[in-house]
């Protein structure tokens, strides 16, 4: 480029002789000086034209890579904001459907505690004409309470029986006849009638070989005697003989054997609605 001015400067000299103008040599100098200055000025503003593209170029790369990450960002906002739209309509969804069941298991239960409730009354009411019915005969060993929702008629075996027999006396049959009074009036009732003995072991009964024996057949003589005499349907009522195995107490006194040897006839309102409900 110096070059190029240089031969500038001295075809305009060429000229300004052919032209008869006479320069002096401290005139020539300074035309000389003043290109070799415009010369370094051109070359310091192309060297920065070059710089300046080079960060035009840059920016204009850096701008692309950031457009082009925007567009990513976008459609990535925009796919979140779509799943975040369906997680919001199937979380309402499944909010409303748990509401809906929560209702139901709510009404469901409330069902049940009626029918709980009603079952307690119906309990406690029989309770009530049994011992009522059945007042004359607890001072000879009889009594009735409630356990686990049912009705415990507890009867000794002194009520019932004389000593090693499974026949049913005359006392006995008078208090199972006001049981059925009561019991007959009563048909969502069932029945189940206990036999139970003390710890001693069996001798000298005949067919009866152990405890087992005379708990089940005092029991079937309760249970024929309720549905051949009295006419409680057959289907009401089944009978068990528990053994020495379920005593009120622990104990070899005579008074505490006296108790184990008994009759319990459980009595429970029939659940088949309750059971409905939480089917």
């Amino acid at each position: 480029m110096k070059y190029l001015l240089r031969l500038v400067v001295a075809t305009f000299l060429i000229s300004s002789l052919s032209s008869c103008v006479v320069l002096s040599s401290k005139k020539y100098h300074s035309l000389i000086a003043q290109c070799d200055s415009v010369s370094d000025g051109w070359n310091n503003a192309r060297v920065k034209i070059e710089s300046l593209e080079g960060q035009i170029n840059q920016l204009r790369a850096d701008t692309s890579r950031l457009n082009k990450r925007i567009a990513e960002l976008q459609n990535k906002a925009e796919e979140l904001n779509m799943n975040y739209a369906s997680l919001r309509s199937n979380s309402s969804s499944k909010i409303n459907k748990l509401s809906e069941d929560l209702k139901k298991r709510e009404a469901r239960l409330k069902e049940v505690e009626e029918v709980l409730r009603k079952r307690d009354e119906a309990t406690n009411a029989l309770k009530d004409k049994l011992q009522k019915a059945l007042l004359g005969f607890q001072q000879s060993g009889l009594s009735v309470d409630i356990r686990d929702g049912k009705v415990y008629v507890s009867l000794t075996d002194k009520l019932l029986f004389d000593t090693g027999s499974i026949i049913i006396d005359d006392k006995g049959k008078q208090a199972l006849q006001e049981l059925a009074n009561v019991l007959k009036s009563q048909p969502e009732i069932n029945i189940s009638v206990e036999g139970h003995t003390d710890n001693q072991r069996v001798v000298h009964l005949g067919q009866i070989k152990d405890n087992w024996d005379l708990s089940v057949l005092r029991a079937t003589s309760v249970v024929r005697y309720l549905t051949e005499i009295e006419k409680i349907e057959n289907a009401r009522i089944t009978a068990t003989g528990k053994g020495e195995f379920q005593p009120i107490t622990s104990g070899s006194t005579p008074e505490i054997r006296s108790r184990n040897r008994r009759i319990e006839i459980v009595l429970s309102p029939k659940l088949d609605e309750l059971y409905n409900l939480i089917k």
